[in-house]
């Protein structure tokens, strides 16, 4: 991240397969110490609970290991930390690339604003939602990309109940919840799951009507994040193009198409009703 912008990386293949470097340094790691442990994967597979296959992915890097697999593997293998340290910097490898350096800010964020214009926000969605969103991803996402896909969608969702509690808002497009992504029990699902989210003290969920003769988001979706220190971000949504700004100037403009969002928009209380009213539709 630098003082203006980060762009994405535009390379298709980094798009979509994991972070290749931090799996193949802990995986080497991993197999170090199982080595040093005096252990075989068959071993150490049955004390922590996963098959020596499995073990063996995670040792070559071709999988992404799960933080409980890592909490484990450093007490079994006596690690005193040296896996744990990894975890972190493991589970942003579960993110495409342009999307991994936004996560670890969004994890940690005291203030986060989201304005969704062409899908539901990854944080509100639900297990089926989400994963047929990625099965729908084009190119297409084999079945394990998918699958560590939606495992990371529904991880960022640990915000909700972080401590000191973050305070969220969203203003989403009135036609993203009419599109059934996943058919009609799946979305029925994903608007329940907003209704709830949606009544959380810290969480305020506003609808954009399709009607509105004015509207500040014609740009597209952004998403702006504020730091524990006070410092303000955007992120920015574009295919193979999406950015990092910190930029004051930047983000003061985000900033303001946002409010005038808001202020645009349906109240969160007028917002909520209105999801009640699609359900009873459904």
């Amino acid at each position: 991240m630098d003082d203006g912008s980060q762009r994405a990386d535009d390379d298709e293949h980094a798009e979509h397969d994991p972070d290749p470097g931090i799996l193949k340094v802990f995986g080497r790691q991993l197999k170090r110490l199982r080595e040093w442990a005096g252990m075989e994967r068959t071993e150490f597979g049955a004390r922590t609970g996963y098959s020596p296959s499995t073990i063996a992915s995670y040792e070559q890097g071709r999988r992404i290991p799960p933080p409980e697999f890592i909490d484990q593997a450093d007490g079994v293998l006596g690690a005193h930390g040296v896996l744990m340290e990894m975890k972190e910097e493991v589970a942003r490898a579960q993110y495409p690339a342009f999307f991994r350096d936004a996560a670890g800010l969004e994890a940690k964020a005291v203030e986060l604003h989201v304005y969704a214009a062409h899908g539901l926000p990854g944080l509100l969605q639900t297990k089926e939602y989400a994963r047929a969103v990625f099965a729908m991803w084009r190119p297409l996402l084999d079945e394990e990309t998918i699958r560590q896909r939606t495992v990371a969608r529904l991880d960022r969702q640990k915000i909700f109940a972080r401590t000191p509690l973050p305070t969220i808002s969203f203003v989403i497009e009135e036609a993203l919840l009419r599109r059934p992504l996943g058919g009609k029990d799946i979305m029925q699902g994903q608007l329940e799951q907003i209704l709830l989210h949606g009544q959380r003290r810290n969480v305020e969920i506003q609808v954009m009507p399709t009607d509105r003769e004015e509207h500040a988001g014609l740009g597209g979706a952004f998403t702006l994040i504020e730091t524990s220190k006070g410092r303000r971000i955007g992120y920015v949504e574009a295919y193979k193009d999406s950015r990092l700004h910190t930029d004051r100037k930047k983000v003061r403009e985000i900033e303001e198409q946002y409010g005038i969002l808001r202020a645009q928009a349906l109240t969160p209380r007028e917002s909520l009703a209105f999801v009640e009213k699609l359900l009873g539709e459904a």
